[in-house]
């Protein structure tokens, strides 16, 4: 008898996720494999292709690279009670920046589960009676199987709901035995309505392009909710003159080699004067964020365009001008169709914008010392499709999210939630997407220590992933917030492991970077390396040095608040 038995021919409701994932194209899933989901991941790796990962957050989250990476769904497969709630962190991430994740997560048996839950815990290992309510508050959609004929119904539905602008995360909990008693040919008929969209209003389309029409100091501010409208802005932008501002979420809409993409430069001292005089500003798909628009004190134009497909959001932060609702490049196709088709942009406008441009860039090159030359060679070292996934950390807040030019939206992968420790596993997830090409991820000692257990599933995985660890012995974004204000040093002096032995013990190709002229041949001889490389930066050794980078966190005084009470 054979150390390994035969495989089992029994269809089950994995053979049911299979075909679903087929339909819509979805190749790979991310997960951590449990007791309660044995018979998806048992289906998915035999028929397409699943990465094991080691923690359920971080399954999530290169659920959600992959998604960003590859324009499609992104499916993350984790076990119930601890590790939904271990993966639901990451599904605030997916949440809030409106990508498009199915999380599979398994539940108890269906017979244990109380009608009308929660109901008091019975004591069913791995039960978690209040699991539907933690995952609808951190899903755009959520469900729970209770029949297995409706399985592929319910996914189908969910994946309805995450291809629905605005888009999100949904999340479908699936009892284990009738993950076990789903098959195939026992699926109900699926009818899902198309969605049918929604109809413009005239009116405001005709009142934002005679705004347009008539601006002569225009601007535009891009964010994510712009993402499948960069034919339609560079259009536009070309035939008004206008600048590009954009979110972090915005980038690469246009490519940044555009010259009239200023970028996510908002709240530098030279595009607040720009901001100062000009006469329009066309907002689409931002939510002007607080972090972007320095907590809500940057002053934009007073005649403000803003588009969005989310009705809530025109107005929420600066009151618009005129407000359209709808997808970005239909209403900006239909702006677009009203304009003159013989304008002429202001050219003392349009070289201002340029020259604003090149100075921010300038600016924050001379201010980032050493860090200029690791900029440049990441550039230089990649692929225009390689996605740069960026975890929160110094390079990344300073310059990484700004200066490092994107090329490609789907490229930018970075937590838009602000949570420190994701950028390793969506950059993994995002490798998986783009096999073609390397994948780099930036990251510090301190957030790549927060899942160190990803590194065995990028070494399992033998993705093509370059890990460039930036190493300053702990947290260096919180000592320069704590320096500059004033308080004690706490909490951010790390032991910070050693990096080369960690990627020995891995079987991972390592090199150390310390001082000039050394980051091109490592990163060179990293994207010729087809499997994954970490590259460890001396942060101490950076020359010249780099100018201190503080958070824009505003610390209030008892001042202030004597003063707005």
């Amino acid at each position: 008898m054979s150390a390994q038995q035969p495989a089992n021919d029994r269809r089950t409701g994995g053979d049911v996720l299979v075909e679903v994932m087929r339909r819509h194209g979805i190749t790979t899933a991310f997960g951590v494999v449990s007791i309660h989901n044995l018979p998806l991941v048992e289906a998915v790796d035999r028929d397409l292709t699943f990465v094991e990962m080691r923690h359920e957050a971080a399954a999530v989250n290169a659920a959600d690279g992959y998604a960003r990476a590859s324009g499609t769904i992104g499916v993350a497969l984790t076990s119930t009670g601890t590790g939904a709630g271990n993966a639901a962190g990451s599904m605030v991430e997916a949440l809030t920046a409106g990508s498009r994740v199915l999380h599979i997560t398994g539940q108890i048996e269906s017979e244990y589960l109380a009608p009308g839950r929660p109901a008091p815990s019975r004591g069913v290992i791995h039960e978690f009676p209040r699991q539907p309510e933690m995952l609808a508050a951190v899903s755009a959609h959520s469900t729970t199987i209770v029949d297995a004929k409706d399985v592929a119904a319910e996914l189908e539905s969910a994946i309805a709901k995450i291809r629905t602008a605005p888009h999100g995360p949904a999340s479908v909990e699936w009892p284990t035995d009738l993950q076990y008693l789903a098959a195939p040919e026992s699926q109900r008929p699926i009818d899902l309505a198309g969605d049918t969209g929604t109809d413009l209003d005239e009116t405001a389309v005709e009142r934002a392009a005679d705004l347009l029409r008539n601006a002569q100091r225009p601007l535009i501010w891009l964010g994510g909710g712009a993402a499948d409208a960069g034919d339609q802005i560079t259009d536009l932008a070309q035939r008004l003159g206008a600048g590009i501002l954009t979110s972090n979420s915005g980038r690469g809409i246009v490519p940044e080699t555009d010259p009239l993409v200023i970028g996510n430069f908002a709240t530098t001292p030279a595009v607040r004067e720009l901001l100062a005089d000009a006469d329009l500003l066309l907002a689409v798909g931002t939510h002007f964020r607080s972090n972007e628009t320095a907590s809500y004190s940057l002053r934009l134009p007073g005649t403000i365009v803003q588009v969005d497909i989310e009705p809530t959001t025109i107005g929420r932060v600066y009151p618009a001008t005129v407000g359209v609702v709808g997808d970005a490049a239909h209403v900006l196709d239909r702006i677009a169709e009203t304009l003159p088709a013989d304008r002429h942009p202001s050219s003392e406008w349009t070289d201002r914008v340029t020259k604003v441009r090149d100075r921010v860039r300038a600016d924050l090159t001379a201010y980032i010392g050493g860090y200029a030359e690791i900029c440049t060679a990441i550039r230089d070292a990649l692929p225009a499709r390689s996605v740069i996934a960026r975890d929160v950390t110094i390079p990344s807040s300073q310059w990484g999210n700004r200066l490092l030019p994107i090329l490609d939206r789907a490229t930018n992968i970075f937590p838009l939630g602000g949570g420190i420790g994701q950028g390793l596993a969506m950059g993994i997830g995002a490798a998986h997407a783009r096999p073609d090409v390397p994948t780099l991820v930036m990251a510090g000692d301190g957030g790549l220590a927060v899942h160190l257990g990803e590194l065995a599933s990028l070494a399992g995985a033998d993705a093509h992933v370059i890990v460039v660890v930036f190493n300053d012995g702990g947290y260096g974004v919180l000592r320069n917030m704590q320096e500059k204000n004033g308080f004690r040093r706490s909490g951010v002096d790390l032991h910070t492991p050693r990096f080369d032995l960690l990627a020995a013990s891995m079987d991972i190709r390592y090199q150390l970077v310390q001082g000039p002229g050394a980051i091109g041949d490592a990163l060179a001889a990293a994207a010729d390396h087809p499997g994954p490389t970490v590259i460890e930066v001396d942060v101490e050794a950076l020359d010249p040095a780099p100018g201190p980078f503080v958070p824009p966190v505003h610390v209030p005084t008892a001042d202030e608040h004597e003063a707005r009470s």
